[in-house]
C-alpha cells in the first residue's frame, strides 16, 4: 500500500493562494500595491507581509538625504583627540560606529567601531594610541542615492554605516543600514533606542524630519506652534484629521504652515514625515 500523500494538498492550496495574488496583471505600481492591498483584505498575507511588501516596493522612491542623520546631529571624534578624551562620548552616545573628522566636519578621515577600542581597554599604557591604527575607510555617498542601491551596496561592502554628502561635497550626513532596513520593516528597537531623542531631525533651517508619533505639545514647542492636543496625542492624529485621509508614502500637502511629504507610511498609519516650513507672508 502506498504512504498517503500527506502535505500535497497544503502546497497546493498555497500555489493556488499565490496565483490568486497575481492572477491580475498590473498596469503600474499603483496597480500593484491594490493587488497586495486585496489579497491581505482576503487574509491571503496578514498585515505585517503587507506592511513588508509596501515598504520594499516603494523604498526604491527613497533617498539617502530622506532618513539621513543630519549633519547637526551626528557624533564624531577627532582625529588627533587622545583616547581617555573622547571615551567618554563613545561610552554616553551609546553607538557603535563614529566618522573621525580632521579640521573640521567635512574633512572625514574614516570611521571607528566602537569594538575596535576594546582590547585597548585592558592596556594600562595607552600613550602609544594611534587613532589611524583604528579607523576603517569612510564609505561615500550623494544625498540622492536611492535607498535600494544603497542596500545592496551595504550588503556586498558589508559595510553598515555610510557618509552621505550634498552637491558641492560637504557633509549633510550619515545614514546606517539600521536605517534603511527599517524602511522595510518598521522601527527596529534595540536595547540603546531612545524615541523621545529623536522625534524631530533638523536637516537645515527650514526642513525637518518628523516622526508621526511626535506628541503635539513637543511638536508646538519644537516649531512654536499652536496645534490642539485635546483630540489626539500626536501630530499624525493632528494631520490625518485635517487633510480627511491616511495617506500614501509619497504623497505631498499643506499642513499648517509646513508642505509635507510621507516619506514612511503603511496601510495602517503614518510613520515619517519630511516637513517643509514656509515663509510667512510679510
Amino acid at each position: 500500500m502506498s504512504e498517503p500523500d500527506r502535505g500535497d494538498g497544503g502546497v497546493r492550496s498555497w500555489l493556488g493562494r499565490v496565483t490568486d495574488l497575481f492572477s491580475g496583471e498590473p498596469s503600474d505600481r499603483k496597480d500593484l500595491m491594490e493587488m497586495v492591498r486585496d489579497a491581505a483584505d482576503r487574509q491571503l498575507v496578514d498585515g505585517e507581509v503587507l506592511n513588508i511588501i509596501f515598504g520594499a516596493l516603494t523604498m526604491s522612491d527613497m533617498h539617502a538625504r530622506d532618513i539621513m542623520i543630519p549633519r547637526s546631529q551626528l557624533v564624531t571624534v577627532c582625529a588627533d583627540t587622545r583616547l581617555e578624551e573622547f571615551l567618554p562620548v563613545i561610552i554616553n552616545s551609546k553607538h557603535s560606529r563614529f566618522p573621525v573628522i580632521g579640521d573640521d566636519l567635512d574633512d572625514v578621515k574614516g570611521i571607528l567601531h566602537a569594538k575596535d577600542l576594546l582590547p585597548l581597554l585592558l592596556q594600562d599604557d595607552w600613550d602609544d594610541f594611534d587613532i589611524k591604527d583604528c579607523i576603517r575607510p569612510a564609505t561615500v555617498v550623494p544625498e540622492s542615492k536611492r535607498l535600494n542601491v544603497l542596500l545592496q551596496e551595504f550588503r556586498s561592502t558589508r559595510n553598515h554605516m555610510a557618509v552621505v554628502v550634498d552637491e558641492y561635497g560637504h557633509v549633510s550626513g550619515a545614514i546606517t543600514i539600521e536605517d534603511v532596513v527599517e524602511q522595510i520593516v518598521g522601527d527596529i528597537e534595540d536595547e540603546y533606542d531612545v524615541d523621545e531623542e529623536s522625534f524631530i531631525k533638523e536637516l537645515d533651517a527650514r526642513n525637518f524630519t518628523v516622526k508621526a508619533t511626535t506628541p503635539i505639545d513637543e511638536f508646538n514647542e519644537y516649531f512654536d506652534t499652536d496645534f490642539d492636543a485635546n483630540e489626539f496625542d500626536t501630530i499624525g492624529g493632528v494631520l490625518l484629521k485635517q487633510i480627511g485621509h491616511l495617506p500614501t508614502r509619497e504623497e505631498t500637502g499643506r499642513f499648517g504652515d509646513f508642505q509635507f511629504r510621507v516619506l514612511a507610511a503603511d496601510s495602517r498609519r503614518i510613520r515619517l514625515l519630511h516637513m517643509t516650513r514656509l515663509e510667512r507672508d510679510a
